[in-house]
C-alpha cells in the first residue's frame, strides 16, 4: 500500500476516473451498436452526428485514440452510404 499522502490522493483520483472512462465508453460502445443495427437510413443519418460526437469525445480524453476514432466514424459513415 502507499506510504504518502500524494500517492493516496492519486490513488482515489485514478480510481474515479478509470470509472468514468468505462462509463463513458460503454456508453459510447452501446450507441454504435444501436446504430449498427438500424436498418433505416434516415434514422441512421439522424443517429450519426450523435455517435460521432461520442466518438470524438472519448478520442478527446484520451480514453480511445484518436486514429481509432478517426476509423470507427468512417466505417460508420460507410455503413449510412450501405443503406
Amino acid at each position: 500500500m502507499a506510504n504518502h499522502k500524494s500517492a493516496l490522493k492519486r490513488i482515489r483520483q485514478t480510481e474515479t476516473k478509470r470509472l468514468n472512462n468505462r462509463y463513458y465508453a460503454k456508453t459510447t460502445r452501446n450507441a454504435i451498436k444501436k446504430f449498427r443495427s438500424e436498418t433505416n437510413k434516415e434514422e441512421a443519418a439522424k443517429l450519426y452526428p450523435e455517435v460521432a460526437s461520442m466518438i470524438d469525445k472519448l478520442a478527446k480524453r484520451n480514453v480511445i485514440h484518436k486514429n481509432k476514432a478517426s476509423n470507427l466514424k468512417s466505417k460508420l459513415a460507410l455503413q449510412i452510404n450501405r443503406l
